[in-house]
């Protein structure tokens, strides 16, 4: 058996990025071939990864890249399973990595993603498992959103759970940059009401219809009082309609109008957004993890 120095401990782990006691344990069993370590590592992080890929990934972060031009730009949402792992400085740089990806190669689709090389040259999927296997949780990539600009990007990052990207008109930096932040601060459905689908439309006239009958007003105020309700509506969840957050005097649309700029489109990623959160006794859980780890090595 080669001799298991210091040295080819840490050559393994630069190459794998898995702690040093996982990469002796793995060079112990493999007499010190360092390729074989390297494969039989691969292995065993694949095989964590699918025991892990059932559990809920909730939490996570927003990586953001814009190009230099600020012509093009990407949004991912790399989820994990606990705050403290989202907080991960190689989860993070992960997610940055995976934003700069679909920024340069066009991509939406994570499939296609996960089949791409990182700057360090591995596979997106493989260092994913890696990933997993050093931070000990489920790790997902759950969506991807490109920008092709038809003015120019901006884009705002909020304790890494909230990324937007807006693609506006204008020369202002710092106007787009507030453009972002207040997107993320009041979350706009859309950027304008003739983008408000008509059945969603629809729907929340019915509801406002039925509500103000119980007010036993003639039909003529009814209708009165709907369109106002609807027109209420439409202000709270359209971008333009929205009070500005930095001056809430003004709509972002009359904002605009003073620049002389305007708001093409937007995306906005929130973690988690739409997953339902496990809910349960997680002493339990620990106790249930603790006494199948006990059996399997019995």
């Amino acid at each position: 058996m080669a001799e298991i120095t210091a040295s080819i401990v840490k050559e393994l782990r630069d190459l794998t990025g898995l702690g040093m006691m996982e990469c002796k344990k793995a060079l112990i069993e493999t007499s010190g071939d360092l390729k074989a370590a390297e494969d039989l590592l691969r292995i065993k992080s694949g095989l964590k990864a699918n025991t892990a890929a059932n559990r809920i990934t909730a939490e996570g972060t927003i990586g953001i890249e814009i190009a230099v031009d600020k012509k093009s730009g990407a949004l991912v949402e790399l989820n994990c399973e606990t705050d403290f792992v989202a907080k991960n400085e190689d989860f993070i740089n992960f997610a940055k990595n995976l934003a700069q990806l679909a920024t340069t190669k066009v991509l939406t689709d994570t499939d296609v993603l996960s089949r791409e090389s990182l700057p360090n040259g591995k596979n997106v999927e493989e260092f994913r498992k890696e990933l997993i296997m050093k931070l000990g949780e489920n790790i997902s990539i759950r969506r991807c959103a490109r920008h092709a600009a038809k003015g120019r990007l901006a884009s705002y990052l909020h304790g890494g759970k909230i990324g937007v990207i807006v693609d506006y008109e204008g020369s202002d930096e710092i106007l787009g940059k507030d453009l972002a932040m207040h997107i993320a601060a009041s979350k706009p459905v859309c950027v304008s009401s003739d983008q408000v689908s008509s059945d969603l439309l629809l729907r929340e006239r019915q509801i406002y219809t039925a509500q103000a009958k119980e007010s036993g007003k003639s039909d003529d105020i009814i209708v009165k009082m709907v369109d106002g309700r609807i027109a209420k509506y439409l202000a709270e969840i359209t971008l333009l309609g929205q009070p500005f957050v930095k001056d809430p005097e003004q709509t972002v649309e009359k904002l605009l109008n003073k620049k002389s700029a305007a708001v093409n489109a937007f995306t906005m990623f929130k973690v988690g957004e739409g997953i339902e959160k496990r809910t349960g006794d997680f002493a339990n859980e620990v106790m249930s993890q603790i006494n199948q780890a006990l059996e399997n090595s019995s």
